[in-house]
């Protein structure tokens, strides 16, 4: 292991508001401009992947991890062309969303992840591009419980288990009965199967920082009960599930609800314990973090604050608390 933690960016995150969007070019030297960021984080679409990997060395910003969304019985194709996607662009991770239900409508089971992984797993293994299966909302990980699950089924097959951590998805559930009665976890919380605070023994990020899973993690701030997005619609109409939280103070008129830099205490304390567990231990895979904050609705659409100036803020924060945490446990 190394004692380096690489920084990134992810693509969709380079631009102030929704209301304009950069090029290519342009996200790259955003993110080399910054001067706080080692890499750029996102799969080019078909027919970008020239331009990616041009503007990549025009400013010496590497692409380090690639990531999409998957409907088993569906993409399976496109998960492998994803991957031989990662490995022609030099990225070293392909961060993995599998869909709740699949191409059938049903929910895909434990099992199915499982092997959904491993197929991924051996692909990608030949490429050099490690699927890390994230959690996240409208996915099977939004169960939490299940996470666990399908890490020991893969890990009972002789496969190491790479997950991306995604906290935001954790916390902002947090004190929030609505969002907890998804995939009915909120019977697991409230019989204490599953915990969420990471100030509490047996919470479930630390569940999975112990276990060594995390490869990846995603750095997008959310705090417990975190206010939804009014100022973003579904097309049905309802507003943005509310997984992103300013992470500086936004000034008069640029967020919809009041700020309260306190509430950041529990997203940042995952931080610290994934930190610590990395520079303590030599098996530790964990390779980079990625900021995240980006403009879909159930994330900061609408929001007048700049979102790239608060991914290089969270950037700048993870630098000093990695640094923190080398001077803490001896590393430095």
């Amino acid at each position: 292991m190394t004692m380096d933690l690489p920084i990134g960016c992810a693509g969709n995150g380079v631009l102030h508001t929704d209301q304009e969007v950069p090029d290519i070019d342009t996200r790259f030297r955003m993110v080399a401009e910054a001067g706080v960021f080692d890499y750029y984080d996102k799969s080019p679409l078909m027919g970008e992947i020239d331009q990616y990997l041009a503007a990549s060395a025009r400013h010496g910003v590497p692409i380090r991890a690639t990531g999409w969304y998957y409907v088993l019985g569906r993409d399976e194709p496109l998960l492998k062309w994803n991957l031989r996607v990662a490995a022609q662009v030099g990225a070293v991770v392909h961060n993995s969303q599998i869909m709740t239900k699949k191409l059938d409508g049903t929910p895909v089971s434990d099992a199915e992840v499982a092997e959904s992984y491993l197929r991924a797993y051996d692909f990608g293994k030949a490429l050099g591009v490690d699927p890390c299966f994230e959690i996240h909302i409208n996915m099977w990980s939004e169960h939490f419980g299940r996470v666990e699950r399908v890490g020991r089924l893969v890990e009972a097959r002789g496969v190491p288990f790479n997950m991306t951590l995604d906290h935001s998805h954790v916390i902002f559930k947090i004190d929030n009965p609505d969002e907890q009665a998804v995939q009915d976890m909120k019977a697991d919380i409230d019989t204490g199967r599953l915990v969420l605070d990471p100030g509490k023994p047996g919470h479930v990020c630390g569940t999975w920082i112990e276990a060594g899973w995390v490869r990846h993690a995603h750095a997008r701030a959310a705090v417990p009960n975190n206010p939804v997005n009014i100022w973003a619609k579904h097309p049905d109409g309802s507003p943005g599930r509310g997984v992103q939280y300013p992470f500086v103070e936004p000034a008069p008129g640029e967020w919809h609800s009041d700020w309260e830099e306190a509430r950041l205490e529990p997203w940042k304390e995952v931080v610290r314990q994934l930190m610590r567990w990395h520079a303590t231990h030599p098996e530790s895979r964990l390779g980079q973090i990625s900021t995240e904050f980006i403009p879909p609705p159930d994330y900061g659409g609408g929001a007048r604050y700049s979102i790239f100036e608060h991914n290089v803020a969270c950037a700048r924060w993870l630098r000093d608390t990695w640094a923190a945490t080398l001077a803490a446990t001896g590393k430095a």
